[in-house]
């Protein structure tokens, strides 16, 4: 197998200066960690935008889809900001033949204690097994597009109604 991977910016890859200072969206966090875990398949990281997801356009996930459309691969990994994460899920939906994966983190990998590297280790199984088609993969569990929100109250992603 051989994984496309995409990085859009998102909080999975803020870097922090102290708690008086702003953030800035970093270098991608996803081909070093890869790297540094030894992972048995051939992957490319290719970054889109530094954005975070608040602030993307209609235009920015215009460029992801057509990027993601493009790519010779079928297996397709985004690291993406989870605010907007769901409305670029839905507009991937469109693309055929491939299974695309879309993660990020609500607290920056930069963080000791945060859910980046099991969330991106989720995803690289599922991008692995999942038939083609778009999915989110957030906090252990595995969503269609259409059946997924971000729950601020719990700091979560789930299916409506939980």
């Amino acid at each position: 197998m051989k994984l496309a991977v995409f990085t859009t910016g998102g909080t999975i890859d803020k870097i922090y200066f102290d708690k008086k200072s702003d953030y800035e969206i970093g270098d991608a966090i996803i081909g070093p960690l890869l790297n540094s875990m030894g992972v048995g398949f051939d992957f490319t990281v290719e970054e889109l935008m530094k954005v975070d997801s608040l602030d993307m356009s209609e235009q920015d996930r215009r460029h992801i889809v057509e990027r993601v459309a493009a790519s010779s691969q079928d297996r397709i990994l985004i690291t993406h900001g989870t605010d907007g994460m769901i409305e670029t899920a839905k507009a991937l939906s469109i693309v055929q033949g491939k299974t695309i994966v879309l993660t990020g983190a609500l607290q920056p990998a930069a963080f000791a204690h945060n859910d980046a590297v099991f969330n991106i280790g989720g995803s690289v199984a599922a991008v692995q097994i999942l038939p083609s088609g778009c999915y989110i993969v957030m906090n252990g569990r595995v969503f269609t597009p259409e059946n997924v929100i971000k729950n601020l109250e719990k700091n979560r992603f789930e299916s409506p109604g939980e």
